[in-house]
């Protein structure tokens, strides 16, 4: 089969894209025809060798795919073979054929197409565990840092379905522009506001309730001060590059918490609360509740465009990888 393949932990630069030999499902395991492949800022520090995980070399990157199944393995009873569906796993899905245990394998509605059903289950699976273990509220305030990337928009728009006061916090005026088309009630741009005064603005001096941080870095350090009584901060993610620390008098004074939200930990932990969840997310994007975004469709053969983008950056939304025609 065609693959993105990753040879050496030495980055975007050393991928190449050539034949790979095709995945055999195991027991548990599911075999897809993979039709698009969402990528994602995890995918550029996997292949860098800078995430937490690494897997054994070569390998294929690629974490959220969207396909038709091909096959099951030794029992698997979820799907079917022929079924459309998304799946996701730490790797794989930048390729023809992809392997996903069966609980990374979600049913994906007729409505929703595959370029749209490989951005939900990753991004708007973290969006919405995160959003949910902090007990969101309706009216509450949610920050979200790094808002026009794929997992800030997916936050933007589960917390504006369940009722939150938005608001986002971007690198550029034009990603805070997308953000609030995503539902956002108001945007910063911190490359050049003072967020701090700015969230004590637009909070009338309460300070947020729910911070959902994707960038990490001096950023958190700030917003960490202009929490809100009983507030809760959901660590995401460190696109920023630098991993924060907190100086526990602040939650101490301020009664707020920090809340752990893995999600890649969580669906194999609880598999069957997971299944429900997807369940939940793909039946709100098929009824047009949930509005995930594609900013662009490119090639699986160009995926270094796509992925350098990324790591620069320059991004709103989600970059999605074709690995089939759009007729197929």
């Amino acid at each position: 089969m065609r693959a993105v393949i990753c040879s050496s932990f030495k980055g975007i630069g050393a991928l190449e894209f050539g034949e790979f030999a095709d995945p055999v499902p195991g027991p548990g395991q599911i075999l897809i025809d993979v039709h698009a492949a969402a990528i994602s800022y995890m995918d550029t520090l996997m292949v860098a060798g800078r995430y937490q995980m690494k897997p054994a070399l070569p390998f294929v990157p690629g974490s959220d795919a969207a396909g038709v199944v091909l096959a099951v393995g030794d029992g698997a009873q979820r799907v079917r073979v022929g079924d459309r569906v998304a799946c996701s796993h730490w790797h794989g899905g930048m390729a023809e054929r992809m392997v996903a245990p069966e609980w990374g394998v979600a049913k994906l509605p007729d409505t929703v197409g595959f370029e749209i059903g490989s951005t939900v289950r990753y991004a708007y699976g973290t969006a919405h565990y995160a959003l949910t273990r902090a007990q969101l509220r309706p009216g509450e305030t949610v920050f979200v840092s790094g808002a026009a990337g794929g997992v800030g928009m997916a936050a933007v728009d589960v917390a504006r379905q369940m009722g939150a006061k938005v608001i986002a916090g971007t690198s550029s005026a034009a990603k805070g522009e997308a953000a609030r088309k995503q539902g956002a009630a108001h945007a910063i741009d911190y490359s050049c506001e003072p967020v701090r005064d700015r969230l004590l603005e637009l909070t009338q001096g309460r300070g947020v309730d729910v911070y959902f941080d994707n960038v990490g870095g001096s950023l958190f350090g700030t917003v960490s001060r202009v929490m809100a009584w009983g507030g809760r901060i959901l660590p995401i993610g460190f696109a920023g590059g630098e991993i924060p620390s907190l100086a526990m008098n602040l939650p101490l004074l301020k009664n707020y918490s920090v809340v752990g939200c893995y999600w890649a930990a969580w669906i194999e932990r609880e598999p069957q609360e997971s299944q429900v969840a997807d369940e939940q997310l793909f039946t709100a994007v098929a009824q047009g509740i949930l509005r995930p975004q594609v900013s662009e469709v490119l090639p699986l053969s160009s995926f270094a465009e796509g992925l350098q983008r990324i790591a620069r950056r320059q991004v709103t939304a989600r970059i999605v990888l074709r690995a089939k025609p759009r007729h197929a």
